[in-house]
This record gives structure tokens, C-alpha cells and sequence, in this order.
């Protein structure tokens, strides 16, 4: 448990370095590009136009970066806050650029003013707010500036002397290649912008001001390792790896997006060798031809390397080579790995699932919008699963109360992603079946929700649609959404959905295949469904976890499977004691099997009954089959 929690506090300090840089590359890259073309040794030597490469690596790059990182911690106020902070570490050490100085002040600021807004909130007379926000932030960035001044700015020079001496000692005693055993595995857990941006590029460009250019800006930013990998896949790979490699070589590449290949080396986890020794020549052909960029190179792609790359002597050809060579081992070393490997297809699709893991975004509440504009007139949310019968038809059921309650003229229905309606405007799903959603359609805006029944999306997606709305949209709500809701009973199913005979008490798994086939199991004896419906809930949960949130989950069939259903009926299973899904307690389980959308309605209820963490509880204490029913249909 210590060691996990270390690793995601080691991947969100990674990712908070990174998020300082990464606004500011064009900034980075403007500055290189000018100090490529103007400086003496540049394509076109200009003195006047020379003159602006010091201010921006003095002054506007470390300002840029302190303002960002305040702004990530207390917005536009700690901002300002942060820049004034790092003012004092750039003056105070004048003959070093201050990238890690910002690092630490531009947070630091805005970690102060955020402190004092706490402390002063709600005490300030009307009539004296705005005195007082600038007066405070003016008088402790000042203080903050001195501090930085007398004491940060010296203490980060002397560190980055440090550093950039220990790089000059391993490039003098040919030991920089080694440094590739720790860059490209942690590229793959997600730690290479941390280490670009947060420590190669303030040492790089230190470098630079002394030499004209830096060999540490090509350590992670080589696109010969991974590209390597990805040549092999589409030579010597199987099934959908080696089907999909073609596109994603052209994108690591070309794109410079690096994280393309990770899965690919995560399904195989011997390619970390290939990817070791690929990066370790082609650090080595970069210290035997003397090769280096002047800026950063992001994204990592082989047009922006050429970009800033400096004209004099034999960079293009040292850079060059060190990507071809780079590429040429890691693709010898990945073909013998494949070739030696099970006749197996490659599941691309559980190793993107497991970089996903890796990536620390996982959230048991909340979740996340993909890139993209919501419409101006949404008329059609559509929540998808593998199955569109369980945690796709709680959500929408959910989403669907919420939308009636706002007066909103909005569609809300459920569906399986291999059936998403091509006029669906709004997708929500699970965070891990969000890429084949977008795949089927790539032009509607994505949400991912890792907890379907109590994710803030939801409310964020409402104030968003009522934003919008006109008032002559709020008169109605849609009918199709109105009639989900209100929608009759089915005389056929509805008396035998849910008995008191299908709901078992004080049960205990010790995993959650156990408990699923459990549930599985009293469905096939209840008459609902066929026996293989078994399995094919097992199989579900391999795709993506049934766990819905508040302690509860939900196993169905895949979509599949939806004929060995006979008829809809769900079991209920009390686990007091919880039972681990995912990482998650789950204490009640629904098994549920559906047939024609005659589930629905109950499925609906259940949904509104957990979506209250108080309701969950009242039926994991619940003594009684019949108190426990009682609770559900208590909606």
C-alpha cells in the first residue's frame, strides 16, 4: 500500500513539473528557433536580432514557468503572485537560467496567497475587497522576491552547477548512455515530460548558454527506441498489434506523440530491453559524433528534432544517426523478443488498459471530458457499454432524472458502443471503453465517468446544457426521455424481475470472479438466463470493471451474450463484508440479465436508490430478503 502510494505521488509530482512546462513550449521553441538562425554560428548571423536570445532564456522562459506553476495552484492570483516570487530567484543568480528556481517559487507564491485567501475570507468589509487582494499580493510577492533573491536563487545556482558538472562527468567518462536504464522505462510509467521538461531541460539549457547546444534535450525526446519497437510489431506482430502499428509508428514518428508506443511494451514487457538498448546507442552515437538540439524538442517527433537542430558542424548528421541507429537496435533486439514469443495474438487492448492504470487517472468519483466542443444544441446523450444492458442503463437512468428536473429538452438513452447511433451528440462512458467509443464516433464529444453513480459530470454536463438552452427548449422535456421514465411496467416480467427467492443474504467471496459466478449461477437457477450466460459475465469484467460506485456493482453478459438470456430478472447479493473489485469494496452485487429493455425500469430504480451512499448502507444492514427488496423498491 506504501509503495502504490508512492507511485502516484511520484506521478502527480512528475505530472505537475511537466504541466508548468508544457504551456510554455512554443515559448521555448521560439527562442530556439531564434537562437538557430541568429546567433554567430546560426543559418542567418544576425547581432541585432541575437540580441533577443538572452532576455527570453533570462527573463521570459523562467517567468513564464513561474507565473504557470502559481496559476496551477491558486489561478490567475497566484499567478501573478508566483511570477513576482520568481522574479527574485532570476536576479539573484543572473548567469544561470532559472527554469528549477521557477519550479520552486511560481508553486511556492502561489501556495503563500492561496494561505493568506484562506485565512482572510469572510473577513474583509464590503467596499475593501479589491485594496486589500492587491496590496497583499504585491506586498508578499515582494517579500517572497527578496527571499528568493537572498536565498533561492544561490542555493539553485549552485545545484544546477552541481548538476550540470555530473552530466560533464558521465559524457567525459562515456557513462551517459547508462543514464538510458532509468529514462526509458520511466518514460513508460508516464514520468518522461516530469523528466524532460523537469530535469534535462534546465540542465540542457544551461548547457547551451555555455556550448551552443545540449546533447541531455535528445535523452527521452529520441524517437528511435520506440520507433524500433512499433517496425518490429508491424513486421513480426500479431492480430490487432501488429494491425495498428503501422498508424501508430507514423504518429510517434512524424507526431513526436511517444505514449503511442507504451502499450505496445507493456504487452510485452521484455521489449523494456529493446527500448534500454536502443536508447543507450543512441546516446552513445550522440556522444561519439557530438551531436545536440539548442531548445527542447516537443514534441519528440523527427521534424521538430530537425528544427532545433544547430547548423554548425555535424549535429544533423550526429542527431540523425543517433535516431537511426537508436531505431536499428531497438528493432533487432523487439524482433528477436516477438519471434521468440507465443503464437498468440497480441491484446493491444489490455495493455492500453494497463497504461491507463499506469497513468495514475483512475477516480472511484469523478471522471473526465475528452478534447472536443460541446455543440451549441444538444438534443441526444447516449451512455454506452460493452453490453448497453447494466452500467450504461444506471447512468442514463440517472442522467436521464436530472435532465427531467432541469427542464431540458435533451434526449438521455443507453445503448452497447458497437450500437452508438451515429446522431448521438453527447457519449458518456467508462474511462476504459472511452477509446473504442471514440473510434466508432470520433466527432461527438466524449465523457468518461469512472463512478456511474455519483460522478460530478453529471452536474457538470447540466449546467453546461442549461447555459445553452433557450426558453423555448426548457418548456418540454423530450419525449423519449420522458418516456423512459414514466414508462408502464411489462405485465409479462415485471411481477417476477426481482423475488425475494433471488436475493441471498450475509455472503462472503474472496474474490470477485467468485461472487460473480454466484450471481451468475442463481440466474441460470432462477430460470432468467442459459448457463454460458455465466461466463460471459466473467468475460465483462475482463473488458471493463462492473463496479458502479457506493460500494455497489453490477455483473451482466457481454453483448454477445445477450441470447442466452431467456427472460429479464436480476439476483441480489449481500456482501457485509465487501468483496474487492478493482480496488473498490463492492457490497451489494445485481446480477442482471436483459431482454428487450424489459429490465429497465427496476434497473432504473436500483440506480436512483445507490446513487445515496445512505441507501447502500441501509441494505448491507438490511436483516431480511424482504427489508432489503423493500429498500430498492423504496424509490
Amino acid at each position: 500500500m506504501a509503495q502504490s502510494n508512492m507511485k502516484v505521488a511520484v506521478q502527480k509530482f512528475g505530472n505537475f513539473l511537466s504541466s508548468m512546462v508544457l504551456p510554455n513550449i512554443g515559448a521555448f521553441i521560439a527562442w530556439g528557433l531564434i537562437t538557430a538562425l541568429f546567433i554567430p554560428t546560426g543559418f542567418f548571423p544576425n547581432e541585432s536580432l541575437a540580441k533577443l536570445v538572452g532576455p527570453m532564456v533570462t527573463y521570459l522562459l523562467p517567468l513564464l514557468i513561474g507565473y504557470t506553476g502559481g496559476k496551477l495552484v491558486h489561478d490567475q492570483r497566484g499567478g501573478v503572485v508566483g511570477a513576482i516570487a520568481t522574479m527574485g530567484v532570476i536576479v539573484g543568480a543572473p548567469d544561470t537560467p532559472m527554469f528549477l528556481g521557477a519550479m520552486v517559487m511560481g508553486p511556492l507564491g502561489a501556495y503563500v496567497i492561496k494561505k493568506f485567501d484562506g485565512l482572510i475570507e469572510g473577513k474583509i468589509r464590503a467596499g475593501f475587497e479589491m485594496l486589500v487582494n492587491n496590496f497583499s499580493a504585491g506586498i508578499l510577492g515582494g517579500i517572497l522576491a527578496i527571499l528568493a533573491f537572498l536565498g533561492v536563487g544561490p542555493a539553485v545556482d549552485a545545484f544546477t552547477s552541481l548538476l550540470v558538472e555530473g552530466v560533464d562527468w558521465l559524457v567525459a567518462a562515456g557513462l551517459l548512455p547508462l543514464t538510458s536504464i532509468l529514462i526509458e522505462p520511466a518514460k513508460i510509467l508516464f514520468l518522461n515530460n516530469a523528466i524532460n521538461h523537469g530535469v534535462l531541460s534546465p540542465i540542457g539549457l544551461e548547457q547551451v548558454q555555455q556550448g551552443g547546444k545540449s546533447i541531455l534535450f535528445l535523452l527521452e525526446a529520441n524517437p528511435g527506441p520506440g520507433f524500433g519497437v512499433l517496425l518490429a510489431f508491424m513486421l513480426f506482430g500479431r492480430g490487432t498489434a501488429k494491425q495498428s502499428a503501422p498508424g501508430a509508428a507514423i504518429i510517434h514518428f512524424l507526431g513526436g506523440i511517444h505514449e503511442i508506443y507504451f502499450p505496445y511494451v507493456l504487452m510485452k514487457p521484455k521489449l523494456f530491453i529493446s527500448v534500454i538498448l536502443g536508447g543507450m546507442s543512441g546516446v552513445f552515437t550522440l556522444v561519439l559524433l557530438g551531436g545536440g538540439l539548442v531548445s527542447p524538442a516537443s514534441p519528440g517527433s523527427i521534424i521538430a528534432i530537425t528544427a532545433v537542430t544547430p547548423p554548425e558542424g555535424m549535429a544533423y548528421l550526429a542527431n540523425y544517426a543517433a535516431i537511426l541507429v537508436a531505431t536499428a537496435v531497438s528493432f533487432i533486439v523487439s524482433a528477436i523478443i516477438l519471434k521468440s514469443s507465443k503464437a498468440t495474438d497480441d491484446d493491444i487492448e489490455g495493455a492500453t488498459k494497463k497504461m491507463q492504470e499506469m497513468k495514475g487517472k483512475k477516480s472511484s468519483v469523478a471522471g473526465h471530458v475528452s478534447k472536443g466542443t460541446l455543440p451549441e444544441e444538444v438534443n441526444k446523450i447516449v451512455f454506452a457499454c460493452d453490453a448497453g444492458m447494466g452500467s450504461s442503463a444506471m447512468g442514463a437512468s440517472l442522467l436521464r432524472k436530472k435532465v427531467k428536473a432541469a427542464n431540458l429538452d435533451v434526449s438521455v438513452t443507453n445503448t452497447s458502443i458497437s450500437n452508438l447511433p451515429s446522431d448521438a451528440q453527447v457519449v458518456i462512458t467508462q474511462e476504459e471503453l472511452t477509446p473504442r467509443a471514440k473510434n466508432k464516433l470520433p466527432n461527438a464529444y466524449h465523457i468518461s465517468v469512472d463512478n456511474f453513480l455519483s460522478s460530478p459530470e453529471y452536474d457538470k454536463l447540466i449546467a453546461s446544457l442549461q447555459d445553452g438552452i433557450t426558453d423555448e427548449q426548457a418548456e418540454v422535456v423530450e419525449e423519449a426521455g420522458e418516456e423512459a421514465v414514466n414508462a408502464e411496467p411489462n405485465a409479462d416480467h415485471d411481477d417476477d424481475l426481482l423475488l425475494e427467492e433471488n436475493i441471498f443474504m450475509n455472503q462472503s467471496f474472496a474474490t470477485k470472479e467468485e461472487a460473480i459466478r454466484f450471481a451468475g449461477e442463481a440466474l441460470v437457477k432462477a430460470g432468467y438466463v442459459e448457463e454460458s450466460y455465466v461466463d460471459a459475465m466473467i468475460d465483462r469484467e475482463g473488458i471493463t470493471s462492473t463496479y458502479m460506485g457506493n460500494n455497489v456493482a453490477i455483473p451482466h453478459g457481454t453483448e454477445d451474450a445477450k441470447k442466452a438470456v431467456i427472460k429479464s430478472g436480476f439476483t441480489v447479493v449481500q456482501v457485509p463484508e465487501g468483496v474487492e473489485f478493482n480496488g473498490e469494496k463492492a457490497k451489494m452485487i445485481f446480477g442482471i440479465a436483459g431482454k428487450d429493455g424489459t429490465h429497465l425500469e427496476i434497473l432504473s430504480g436500483i440506480a436512483v436508490v445507490c446513487s445515496e451512499q445512505e441507501n447502500v448502507d441501509q441494505m448491507v444492514q438490511a436483516k431480511s430478503a424482504k427489508e432489503l427488496k423493500d429498500i430498492i423498491n423504496s424509490n
